[in-house]
């Protein structure tokens, strides 16, 4: 059954509002599929999802660089769909910054007021308050060469900001920086979200980015939403097979439903292990199912320790990570399963490869989807 690609908010301050949208490059493959979406003023929405699942299309056709082959998009009430680029009153950050090499920092962030025929003292107090915002105003006089790439993102924002926008874009911008400094740049933006209360829609594949950054997440796929919800609903209970495997890490068990009860099912594996979780797809009994459950919602128990939702495994190898230990586990007819223990954990000193133990599985948090 194909998927209905509808997140509209009921009730909602919607800015911007994408009416059965749909967009084709070559006439016959859908790269997004009728789709409804509200963005609510305010907020920070990021779209997600791998190469080639139209979140980018999608922004580009808010920005005006693409234009919707059926559909429409309005902002404010206002249909978007024949309004050039430089008229939709939106800020656009690219993952290049797309600065130019020839103008000083202060004249980079002036270059949207110019061509808005902004007067010039006007201009002048907007780009020194717009440089303010991201701690930027000493630099105005040197020229994009002269920065790093951190601060040069923080001029494509400034730029971004100067002329008030109800809506600012965001492209990657984060792709090119390296890894602390794009951890530190991620929490500088959301500060900054904060402060300003400015809508923002951020494209991005980094699962982690998207769950630091943002208030709600679109979790694109084929051109469909697959899920929209705010960050910690999206980790916790994912609707589907895919938002459960991008989002984070995720284990899965294969089995059949072997009995169904209210919300609750029991997903017999191969090997004759049973194991109670949600029925996530309400599924019925005899059908082929999937348990997802996330690597710190397992225990590792001993295998003399009662426990009435539990598989037992070997386990392959322990990796540290710092911060704690994931433990791989081999378990029959099955992928590999990872367990992420803390550092204090008091099975962890005993532990070693080749152990026989158990898993202990939250029922709660075991999805079991088709």
């Amino acid at each position: 059954m194909e998927r209905v690609n509808t997140t509209t908010n009921e009730g909602r301050d919607s800015l911007v509002e994408f009416r059965r949208v749909k967009k084709t490059y070559d006439g016959e493959h859908l790269v997004v599929k009728n789709l409804d979406l509200n963005i609510e003023r305010g907020e920070f929405l990021t779209l997600l999802g791998p190469s080639g699942s139209g979140k980018t299309t999608c922004l580009m056709m808010l920005a005006g660089f693409e234009f919707p082959t059926g559909g429409e998009i309005l902002l404010e009430g206002r249909s978007l769909n024949k309004v050039p680029p430089h008229k939709r009153d939106i800020g656009m950050v690219f993952q290049n910054y797309a600065l130019f090499p020839h103008m000083t920092v202060a004249q980079n962030v002036a270059y949207p007021l110019q061509v808005r025929k902004i007067d010039s003292n006007v201009r002048a107090d907007k780009v020194r308050r717009a440089l303010d915002m991201v701690q930027m105003a000493k630099f105005a006089d040197r020229y994009p060469a002269q920065l790093s790439g951190g601060q040069q993102q923080r001029i494509a924002l400034a730029r971004a900001l100067v002329f008030d926008p109800k809506l600012v874009l965001m492209d990657e911008p984060l792709g090119a920086l390296d890894k602390q400094l794009r951890e530190r740049m991620q929490l500088e933006l959301k500060d900054l979200h904060q402060r300003l209360g400015v809508t923002f829609v951020y494209v991005t594949h980094d699962q982690s980015e998207a769950l630091t950054m943002s208030d709600r997440v679109a979790v694109f796929e084929h051109g469909i939403i697959q899920q929209l919800a705010a960050v910690d609903r999206l980790y916790e209970f994912p609707e589907n097979q895919f938002v459960a495997g991008f989002i984070g890490d995720n284990n899965r068990f294969q089995g059949i439903v072997e009995s169904v009860a209210g919300d609750s099912c029991r997903l017999r594996m191969a090997d004759g292990s049973v194991l109670s979780g949600v029925n996530a797809n309400a599924l019925p009994a005899g059908n082929a199912a999937v348990g997802c459950i996330r690597p710190e919602r397992i225990q590792l128990l001993s295998l003399n320790t009662p426990s009435d939702n539990a598989i037992r495994v070997t386990v392959s190898s322990l990796i540290y990570f710092g911060d704690h230990v994931r433990v791989r586990c081999a378990l029959p007819n099955q992928d590999d399963c990872f367990v992420k223990l803390t550092l204090n954990d008091p099975v962890l000193p005993g532990l070693s490869e080749r152990a026989q133990v158990k898993l202990g599985i939250d029922s709660a948090h075991l999805r079991v989807f088709i």
